[in-house]
């Protein structure tokens, strides 16, 4: 089991997030993509790694937007939130390494309005629908908290 995670906020030059659709407890969930930090990596590596393996995108990860716990039946867990820039690659739905062909959980990826968004049914997490959007105006990319200041 994970103890940590990650997800990155990606917006196109319409402001539309990238989003994927997954299915779990057979239900859809829509989120932005990320997952699991593996033994040995940060959240940055696992940021960039994730999204590679999900959406086939190179990002360049920003700003920390949220740190988010857990603790429950399942134990202690977090999950970091970033914002992040696409640098490469192509927009394609990925595969789950965790899983094999018959078990993959990934059904989506794509980029979604605002209204899009705050009209689905299972989105995770919640505040993408409203809290999220604040950041638009500030400078949401400049300021990262795992990079050494002069």
């Amino acid at each position: 089991m994970w103890v940590g995670g990650v997800r990155v906020v990606i917006l196109d030059n319409q402001n539309r997030m990238l989003m994927v659709k997954q299915e779990h407890e057979d239900r859809d969930i829509w989120m932005v993509p990320g997952g699991g930090i593996e033994e040995g990596e940060n959240s940055v590596d696992a940021a960039v790694r994730e999204i590679k393996e999900e959406t086939g995108l190179d990002i360049e990860v920003g700003k920390l937007i949220w740190h988010v716990e857990e603790v429950s039946e399942r134990g202690q867990r977090f999950v970091n939130f970033f914002m992040g820039r696409i640098i490469g690659g192509e927009m394609a739905l990925g595969l789950d390494p965790e899983f094999d062909e018959d078990s993959q959980v990934l059904r989506e990826v794509k980029f979604m309005s605002r209204q899009e968004i705050e009209e689905l049914p299972v989105l995770y997490p919640e505040y993408l629908k409203d809290e999220f959007w604040r950041y638009l105006n500030e400078d949401y990319f400049a300021y990262n908290a795992f990079k050494l200041r002069d």
